[in-house]
């Protein structure tokens, strides 16, 4: 790529940089009741600044049950009180945008809760102006759902089934119907007035449904019917509308596409379709799985590789890709993908195997310190629906002790323990007793013991983004990647006109031999980053744990990496 290829868009403004996820409920409890909210938030937005972001995604904040914890939602114009309320909710705008954060808020479309005004008047009959906001029928077809079995629930009171693609108590929109679409741009608009600067689209490629809902084919248990709901027939249709009112803003669009594939992501990123800004893909989240956490596998890394590449290639000087490793819907990425044992190395490797990536770069709470999945003693300390459902529905007769490892290995309440700011009770996260969890090794792994070490995850966090804003290579810049059969060592190049940097990371817990690429010999490259330390300065350079790894500096010279370490290389070539 040449730089003056680089679009100059106004509307790119997302391209350079950097956001940060906070799921309220676990970040920061800043009114003493245990759960974390608004006012916690508020006093935490420094802190989200000093890691070098851009700007934060706000998973669901609305009134709601919580019966899937905020993608339930019972009143898409108001704060849950829990959080605070909407004065609460502006001073935290303010103050984000006085530090020059944007704020992204989640668009939860596809259902609501079974507690919402509108599900209350639809399920009273057929002769009511929100009779068809949803979706009924006499007899159900054959879908199910992939959080609680069959995807229709009986309704007494209106005498019909009604769809629920996720739990019983989210029932599904119907989106065919306009009014439901005027009440989406409606909402849409509340809060861009207000002044938020964009949206994440939750589960945006199921919003349209087949006529006549036919029955499915079953690949899957939990994924039979999804051919009929995911890219359905008018969603391009539909979310052509909601793009004309984010037109009328400066803002932007950041879909989730569950099981999309790259064919289909590009009709909602590029050309007369476009709809999107950015999708969030899951194929880089099955390294270790087969299509869910669940059905668990052992890593791969040439999966996760050619998972990274293919959209990488894919997207390339067409599209741009959002980056992420982590987010409230999986488990933490140093259990899945890293080594608890090896936790600080593993830690930074992983952010490097992705934030240099050409992208815009995602970080979930806690994931910038090196947080844990958390291993409960029983299935009734987990509150996760789709745990709870996975638990009591599959594998049943396997012993309970290996089911609840499975849950382990799996569950989304490993991203919901509570933020470790410090070793103090609760973790700093309250003063009270949380309303969940808090992970034993809060006292190893939290924010102020992470805060003056040079070498903590933390600070490597920071190292990262600021070497990739400091760098329009490692934005703009094209994608390459190297050695794509290696088993142990994910290599890749970003590069823009003279300019290239190696990005080089072992994903293995032992010393590895890395070879350098055939266009790079001969030619010397300036190490700009590095997860441990320089052995000329520091004598426990080659010490891990207790473990003295026995490679001196000039073995490091002949290519050999430590365990899940990571190099990146300056490159410029002279004409």
């Amino acid at each position: 790529m040449k730089k003056e290829n680089i679009s100059q868009n106004n509307h790119d403004w997302y391209k350079p940089m950097s956001f940060y996820q906070i799921w309220v409920r676990s970040f920061c409890d800043g009114n003493g009741d245990g759960i974390g909210d608004l006012y916690g938030v508020y006093d935490k937005l420094e802190y989200v600044k000093s890691l070098g972001v851009d700007g934060i995604w706000f998973s669901p904040i609305y009134p709601s049950p919580n019966a899937d914890f905020g993608y339930d939602i019972s009143d898409y114009k108001d704060i849950h009180p829990d959080f605070g309320d909407l004065d609460q909710f502006k001073r935290v705008l303010r103050k984000a945008h006085s530090l020059g954060l944007k704020v992204v808020m989640d668009l939860v479309i596809n259902h609501t809760s079974d507690e919402h005004p509108w599900f209350l008047e639809s399920r009273k009959g057929k002769d009511n102006p929100y009779s068809d906001y949803y979706i009924w029928r006499d007899k159900p077809n054959n879908w199910k759902s992939l959080f609680e079995g069959e995807a229709w629930e009986y309704d007494p009171v209106r005498g019909q089934y009604y769809l629920h693609i996720f739990a019983k108590k989210q029932p599904d929109l119907n989106m065919d119907n306009p009014k439901v679409r005027q009440e989406v741009k409606d909402i849409m608009r509340f809060w861009l007035d207000m002044g938020v600067d964009g949206f994440r689209e939750d589960v945006i490629n199921f919003i349209s449904k087949k006529e006549g809902l036919p029955d499915g084919l079953s690949f899957l248990p939990a994924a039979t019917g999804m051919s009929h709901y995911k890219d359905g027939p008018h969603i391009h249709e539909y979310l052509s509308e909601f793009r004309k009112v984010c037109n009328e803003y400066d803002c932007f669009q950041l879909g989730e596409g569950p099981m999309t594939t790259v064919s289909s992501a590009m009709k909602y990123l590029t050309g007369k379709t476009k709809s999107l800004d950015m999708m969030f893909s899951f194929d880089h989240m099955m390294a270790d799985c087969l299509y869910t956490e669940y059905l668990h596998r052992p890593f791969s890394l040439v999966k996760l590789k050619k998972a990274f590449t293919k959209w990488q290639n894919a997207l390339g000087g067409k599209a741009w890709n959002a980056l992420y490793l982590e987010n409230h819907d999986h488990p933490r990425i140093i259990s899945r993908y890293g080594s608890e044992y090896f936790w600080r190395e593993s830690g930074t490797m992983l952010a490097a195997s992705y934030i240099f990536q050409q992208g815009t770069p995602f970080i979930y709470q806690g994931q910038e310190i090196g947080m844990t999945n958390i291993k409960l003693m029983s299935i009734d300390q987990y509150v996760d629906v789709s745990s709870i459902t996975n638990y009591h529905t599959y594998h049943l007769k396997e012993d309970p002790e290996r089911r609840l490892h499975r849950i382990h290995l799996s569950s989304r309440d490993s991203a919901r323990t509570p933020m470790q700011w410090n070793a103090t009770d609760n973790a700093g996260f309250s003063k009270v007793k949380p309303w969940f969890y808090v992970n034993p090794n809060y006292k190893r792994v939290n924010v102020a013991k992470e805060e003056p070490d040079k070498l903590s995850i933390l600070n490597f966090y920071r190292k990262c983004l600021a070497l990739r804003k400091s760098s329009e290579t490692l934005i703009y810049g094209d994608y390459t990647e190297h050695f794509p059969k290696d088993k142990n060592i994910y290599m890749y190049e970003r590069s823009l006109d003279d300019e290239s940097y190696l990005v080089i990371c072992s994903f293995s817990r032992f010393p590895v031999k890395a070879h350098k690429p055939p266009k790079f010999s001969g030619c010397h490259g300036e190490l700009v980053l590095c997860n441990y330390p320089d052995m000329k300065t520091d004598p426990h350079a080659g010490i891990v744990g207790n473990i003295h790894l026995g490679l001196n500096e000039q073995e490091l010279k002949k290519g050999y990496l430590r365990p899940y370490e990571t190099r990146v290389y300056r490159y410029i070539r002279r004409r």
